[in-house]
């Protein structure tokens, strides 16, 4: 088998055979997991905004 017959072989799987996710489900998806991103990394950067300022008291306090 040589490289053209195989590119051509898996674009025909990938057309007759692949099941894909339609397009309103998927930008649904997609929306969720930026909202879920966004809503992690605040949670992330306030944590180490108060954990650093903790440290910072803790070190200020021992010296």
């Amino acid at each position: 088998m040589n490289i053209v017959s195989y590119v051509k072989e898996s674009f025909s799987e990938l057309k007759e055979h692949v099941s894909w996710t339609p397009l309103t489900e998927l930008s649904n998806l997609t929306v969720i997991v930026l909202l879920f991103t966004i809503i992690f990394s605040l949670i992330i950067w306030l944590a180490d905004s108060v954990l650093s300022k903790v440290i910072k008291f803790y070190f200020e306090l021992i010296n």
